[in-house]
């Protein structure tokens, strides 16, 4: 059951909808939102309120004792798997025909049903592959 509306929920929500595709530490959300008087146990105790209601989800990284946190609640998050760039660390939404033609062939070769919203294949992206060969 969703909480209530607090200022600070309200303003922790609006931010990370507004960055849906990066993957945001506890300190870098307390920092960006110092502007609205959100203290790091308040950014916690919603974040962890919000990861219940399958708003956002944790995301832990290789080589990393690091929490990252990702806006899941978009329209565009729904039902996908997710790329993320272990240089830049944005996330994309893999939304593609031969996704589901993966999925299934799993699912009847190896008999094993992915949760997609829940996974996240790492790589590199165009972006940081392309900046790589400057």
């Amino acid at each position: 059951m969703p909480k209530y509306m607090t200022k600070q929920r309200k303003a922790l929500l609006a931010f990370l909808s507004e960055h849906a595709d990066e993957e945001l530490t506890a300190k870098q959300l307390e920092t960006a939102l110092s502007g609205e008087g959100i203290s790091i146990s308040a950014v916690y105790r919603n974040l962890s309120d919000l990861e219940k209601e399958g708003k956002i989800r944790r995301v832990s990284k290789s080589g990393t004792r690091e929490v990252y946190y990702l806006y899941t609640d978009s329209d565009s998050c729904k039902d996908c798997l997710h790329l993320s760039c272990e240089k830049c660390g944005r996330t994309y939404h893999m939304n593609m025909p031969g996704v589901e033609m993966l999925m299934n062939n799993l699912e009847q070769s190896d008999e094993f049903k992915i949760d997609k919203a829940n996974t996240v294949l790492y790589g590199v992206c165009k972006s940081c592959r392309k900046n790589k060969e400057d």
